[in-house]
């Protein structure tokens, strides 16, 4: 097997407890990742802006993957490379979550915008950003700088049918991809975290065989496909984690840092 030359993680149900927590023991894999001479970097659902906190901790000076990858960004949060939704797609997206009644965010680069202040993972998002959401009444003035929607909906069923719903109705005009169970993500067509993992690799200089990815969920599955050794968290699905070429422990169980365990184990036998 390729020696592993670049880690490239998932956040939420991957490199931070449910809680969103980072652990000392997940501190201290990134810390051994980097004594070894192994790159480390994340990419997530999640706008840029809900990452700062994980960069001095993690000592983080390579280029971040926000809103599925589909911006990127430096370890100051500056854009290095950013793609929009097409206005027209966003308000088709905009149609589909309100036709299944499901909570609806509005990602720009900078802001986090709702209609409702009490929704149900509002809460759930400011934790998790460590940001406050901007109320707007109607989301029209922002739809040409739209970086990410979102559908969110505790109804986890009802939101798989959203999902394909919104698949068929975007088709390749975007990418609509749950990021949790409850979370309906719709990001700019043509990027994903597999496309991060290749901009990441022709940058450093590597083949994507020589990147190992760890996450969750099924929008992790496209930077599976693209790298040498994927690992599924142990509170993965049980699809997510037939396509992993490893399993790990649940983010409650420091799986990710036994996931690179794994990972210099391997760099070690070769």
């Amino acid at each position: 097997m390729t020696r592993i030359a670049l880690v490239v993680s998932d956040v939420d149900g991957t490199l931070v407890t449910k809680n969103k927590i980072l652990t000392d023991a997940a501190k201290a894999a990134v810390a051994r990742l980097r004594e070894t001479g192994i790159g480390f970097t994340i990419v997530s659902s999640r706008p840029a802006i809900g990452m700062g906190f994980l960069i001095g901790p993690l000592a983080l000076t390579l280029p971040i993957g926000a809103f599925n990858g589909s911006s990127i960004v430096d370890p100051a949060l500056k854009p290095i490379e950013q793609h929009l939704i097409p206005a027209g797609i966003a308000q088709r997206s905009l149609d589909v979550l309100n036709e299944f009644g499901v909570d609806v965010w509005l990602f720009t680069n900078d802001k986090w915008l709702t209609r409702n202040p009490d929704g149900e993972y509002v809460g759930h998002e400011k934790l998790a950003i460590k940001h406050d959401p901007t109320i707007v009444a109607d989301f029209t003035p922002f739809l040409a700088n739209a970086c990410k929607i979102v559908g969110s909906s505790s109804d986890f069923p009802m939101l798989a049918r959203c999902e394909a719903a919104m698949q068929a109705a975007v088709g390749a005009e975007a990418t609509a991809v749950r990021s949790q169970h409850y979370y309906l993500d719709v990001t700019p067509p043509g990027c994903d975290k597999g496309t991060f993992v290749e901009t990441m690799a022709k940058r450093l200089g590597i083949a994507t065989s020589a990147v190992a990815t760890i996450g969750d969920m099924q929008n992790d599955l496209a930077m599976f496909r693209k790298s040498g050794l994927s690992i599924a968290m142990g509170n993965a699905t049980d699809d997510v984690k037939r396509q992993a070429k490893l399993v790990t422990a649940s983010n409650e169980d420091e799986g990710f840092a036994r996931a690179i365990e794994m990972i210099l184990k391997d760099n070690q036998k070769g």
